[in-house]
């Protein structure tokens, strides 16, 4: 997931800090226990991957803030992880992740769709039924026309420019810069979407890709009446066809969802969703620390940006058993990293590029956001929630967490660089944790004359101008470039992708591939792509971590974590490994 995929900036450094070493909770204060079914008594880590407070009561309001407005409340328009978790609520994608605890709500399941969708021409065309029965909140009856117009909608990156570009890029033929308020017959999407009738919509891809189902759970995919599309302003009131809809939007107060009277439930047989509050709430614009204040107050029940509290309040919980015990330490698909830019010599030679991975401290790099209570020291690319995802440690960081100094200087004369070298490297300069990065693998690379002079770039335009546009990467020489990353979805593509395809790695700028180039990993995600047997595939993504890490094309630093509150208030509260935060679409309130 690009960095907004989770939250904002300024939530998501805090979020880091603010982490905890996950430890297992069963109901009734089972240290190490696991029980999906959950328990009523008040434990830390008593709602990670577990129902706490299992609930089917209807009824209150739920409350819930932010520090900032996110990008859109329009489906075809968002790419914040809130956002597409809070989305769920209000609209009906064709598929959806789970509403259920831990690695069961990383499963797409049919939303609208009757059933997941079904690949012919090696993978290159998908179809689905949409389920019969399902209603816009005016009672019109939802049909595969609504669908095809909602993804073609998203196309146009002009009007709708925040939401992800999947579907510009896999589907067939898509004219570029497609509008459809330039096209409103549809004309330029008649190769790559059919419907051939009311209740079936066929996708026709450019290359086979045999995950599709993760792109049919996309918010994007949820439908939206041709009529009534009021293109940026949509976000204004999105149609609704899920439990709840839109009863006000303030752009700088917050938002109203009421209950949905034409929301059929027997529609909804598969995805979980509980809609159990009566309303829900979202505050925009109010101070993080006051958000944490009203969460332990009972004021407030849910920081809906889901990535963890202010550093203060950190200190405070952790102090306070009974506090303690309402809070939940969190995983997220999330890895923070430095990638290693083979375009900057002598990185071009894999054994400078191994002395790196030796002489860095890992655990500096873990200290840097936050110690033990800020994740988990990575060994390699996947994090540990992502399907399909193994461990692996094949250059010993945890054996030699502060660096192998021996081996560092083996690989250096190894790569005629006896005497180590000197290069620069990068981070956005308003993050503080990857400055201490940098700071870290300044002092520990200097150890066997990797010498390293710090390169701040302004956040905004990091990946654009900068670290992310490979000609002033190479004519500045940054060869260690900080960078964090999460999925777009549990899965290897999800995950992978974006960092380590060469291929997505364009001239202009703007890449979130920051400089791996290595043909193998091409050939195999292209493997990938085409296998429709999952765990086959799954097994795949694994060769590519393993690639990248053997061609030591990136320092792994740490698997994130965030360090949610969870207040008494709330009822059938649960994280999994798809929101990696708890599930709006699952969460209740404690009736009294």
């Amino acid at each position: 997931m690009r960095w907004n995929r989770i939250t904002t900036a300024t939530a998501v450094a805090a979020a880091v800090a603010m982490s905890l070493v996950a430890c297992g909770g069963g109901p009734k204060a089972t240290p190490g226990g696991s029980n999906s079914a959950g328990g009523t008594t008040a434990e830390f880590n008593a709602a990670v991957n577990k129902v706490f407070n299992p609930s089917d009561k209807k009824g209150g309001t739920l409350r819930m803030a932010i520090t900032e407005n996110w990008d859109s409340t329009d489906p075809g328009d968002t790419y914040y992880g809130l956002s597409w978790n809070l989305v769920r609520n209000y609209v009906r994608p064709l598929m959806t992740f789970k509403v259920a605890p831990g690695a069961d709500g990383a499963k797409p399941v049919p939303d609208l769709a009757e059933a997941p969708g079904v690949p012919s021409d090696d993978a290159k065309t998908w179809t689905y039924k949409i389920r019969k029965g399902v209603k816009f909140e005016d009672g019109t009856e939802v049909t595969s026309a609504d669908v095809k117009y909602a993804v073609a909608r998203s196309l146009d990156k002009a009007t709708l420019p925040s939401g992800p570009t999947y579907f510009n890029d896999f589907l067939l033929d898509v004219p570029k810069g497609y509008s459809v308020y330039k096209d409103p017959s549809l004309a330029g999407v008649a190769k790559a979407i059919e419907t051939p009738d009311a209740n079936t919509i066929v996708f026709h891809l450019n290359k086979s890709f045999a995950g599709f189902d993760y792109f049919a759970q996309l918010p994007s995919t949820a439908p939206v009446p041709k009529a009534k599309d009021t293109g940026a302003k949509y976000k204004e009131h999105p149609v609704a066809t899920g439990p709840y809809k839109f009863e006000s939007y303030d752009a700088n107060k917050g938002i109203s969802l009421i209950r949905n009277d034409q929301y059929d439930p027997a529609t909804d047989p598969d995805t979980g969703r509980k809609a159990l509050p009566d309303k829900i709430t979202v505050a925009f614009n109010v101070n993080g620390t006051d958000i944490d204040n009203r969460l332990i107050a009972g004021d407030l029940d849910v920081d809906i940006a889901g990535t963890g509290v202010q550093p203060e309040t950190q200190a405070k919980i952790l102090a306070d058993p009974k506090l303690k015990a309402n809070a939940d330490n969190v995983a997220a698909t999330r890895l923070n990293f430095t990638v290693l830019n083979t375009e900057v010599p002598p990185l071009n030679n894999l054994d400078c590029r191994k002395a790196i991975l030796y002489a860095a401290d890992h655990e500096g790099y873990q200290r840097a956001y936050g110690g033990p209570i800020g994740g988990d020291i990575a060994t390699n690319l996947m994090p540990p929630l992502v399907v399909g995802a193994e461990k692996f440690d094949d250059y010993g960081f945890e054996a030699n967490k502060n660096g192998d100094v021996a081996k560092a200087k083996e690989s250096l004369a190894k790569c005629g660089q006896p005497n180590g070298f000197n290069i620069n490297i990068s981070y956005r300069a308003d993050r503080a944790k990857e400055k201490a990065v940098a700071e870290t693998l300044q002092q520990s690379l200097k150890r066997v004359g990797i010498n390293l002079t710090t390169k701040p770039y302004p956040t905004g335009d990091y990946t654009k101008l900068y670290a992310g546009k490979p000609d002033f990467a190479k004519a500045n020489k940054l060869g260690l470039i900080v960078y964090s990353w999460g999925a777009d979805w549990p899965d290897g593509f999800g995950f992978l992708s974006q960092i380590v395809d060469s291929r997505t790695i364009r001239a202009t700028g703007g890449n979130t591939n920051l400089g791996v180039r290595i043909p193998e990993v091409d050939a195999l995600i292209d493997k990938a792509l085409t296998t429709t047997d999952e765990a086959a595939r799954n097994k795949l993504w694994l060769d590519v971590d393993k690639k990248v890490m053997e061609q030591a094309g990136v320092l792994p630093g740490t698997w994130a974590k965030g360090l949610l509150y969870r207040p008494t208030t709330l009822a059938n509260v649960f994280s999994n490994d798809g929101q990696n935060m708890y599930d709006y679409a699952g969460i209740g309130l404690a009736q009294k």
